[in-house]
């Protein structure tokens, strides 16, 4: 991910600034907007929604309720839920990279995940982590292959929906790893994490930003950074590549998008306030390991971005060898 350091801000206006100016006077909301997240509280999509609609709010000049709607694989039902929703900006989804992950892995897909929604905002994306239960004899990650080798589908890894950012993280490690390791799922990326915390499962994929906290106090011990560089939130975890295993590349990014016949002003007001929202609270995201895009900013930019994501995300799972269900 081309992502923008904080230090970078200080110093560097982005071309599109324009576009993180307040909201299009054009269209001002007459009473609260829903925004759905597909998942369980205590996930990253989740915290993102929360974080940054806090502070779009006051922009817009009406509150922004956050309703869970849970179910299906990668979030299906809140996902399908906004799709079909009234296309008047008082209803938005606020997504994990399942949404660009779902059409690889499911079958039958009720919706369309690029054409029937029209971009909002990418809010910020981070790499993920593999973690595991202390109690696991690994201390690193050759200890966790020579491990997972040696005992062929005893171990567990959680999930959080078939589809789910965190579920695609497994198989990409499955895959580069080459070991055969059993996928149990749960409600969410927040669930998926509590198990591995309490025992109940042995390993799972989290954010830097999920995994910060745990990490530090020692209830999972994290084995690997899934991307190019060292996370200075976690600072002592190596990369996959400093870990041996260099194919274990993954991220997770935060979307927000409308049903897709929202008129372009409502995009547009909705558009610049998630922008500046996540601007104003930028310190705070960089704490958290989370980083905003520089280079997706306009409506047009997150509807590139998402189709672009839905064909890497397809391409790495037919080279995983994982096909549709």
């Amino acid at each position: 991910m081309r992502l923008r350091r904080r230090a970078l801000l200080a110093t560097t206006l982005l071309p599109s600034a324009a576009a993180f100016a307040q909201p299009d006077q054009g269209w001002r909301p007459e009473r609260s907007i829903r925004a759905i997240v597909p998942f369980a509280p205590g996930g990253l999509a989740d915290l993102m929604a929360r974080l940054v609609s806090e502070r779009a709010a006051p922009l817009l000049g009406q509150p922004i309720a956050i309703e869970n709607r849970t179910g299906g694989a990668a979030g299906l039902i809140g996902t399908d839920l906004a799709a079909k929703a009234a296309p008047d900006g008082y209803t938005i989804v606020i997504n994990s990279s399942a949404q660009a992950i779902a059409p690889a892995l499911v079958a039958r897909m009720p919706y369309d995940a690029a054409a029937d929604f029209a971009g909002i905002a990418v809010l910020g994306g981070a790499p993920m982590v593999l973690v595991g239960h202390p109690s696991l004899p690994a201390r690193n990650m050759q200890e966790l292959l020579a491990l997972l080798r040696a005992n062929p589908g005893k171990f567990n890894y959680a999930g959080a929906g078939n589809g789910s950012t965190v579920h695609l993280t497994g198989e990409v490690f499955r895959a580069a790893a080459k070991v055969e390791i059993q996928f149990v799922h749960y409600r969410g990326g927040g669930p998926a994490l509590q198990a591995v915390m309490s025992g109940e499962a042995h390993l799972t994929g989290v954010s830097v930003a999920e995994a910060a906290s745990q990490v530090r106090n020692g209830t999972v011990r994290a084995f690997a950074l899934s991307g190019p560089q060292r996370s200075p939130v976690l600072a002592e975890v190596p990369t996959s590549a400093e870990a041996g295993l260099p194919g274990f590349q993954q991220d997770i990014w935060v979307i927000a998008a409308a049903p897709v016949r929202t008129p372009p002003p409502i995009v547009a007001a909705l558009n610049a306030a998630y922008n500046a929202a996540a601007r104003q609270i930028e310190p705070k995201l960089a704490e958290l390991g989370l980083e905003i895009r520089a280079d997706v900013v306009t409506p047009a930019q997150v509807d590139a971005f998402l189709r672009k994501e839905i064909e890497r995300y397809a391409a790495v799972l037919r080279a995983a060898g994982v096909k549709p269900e």
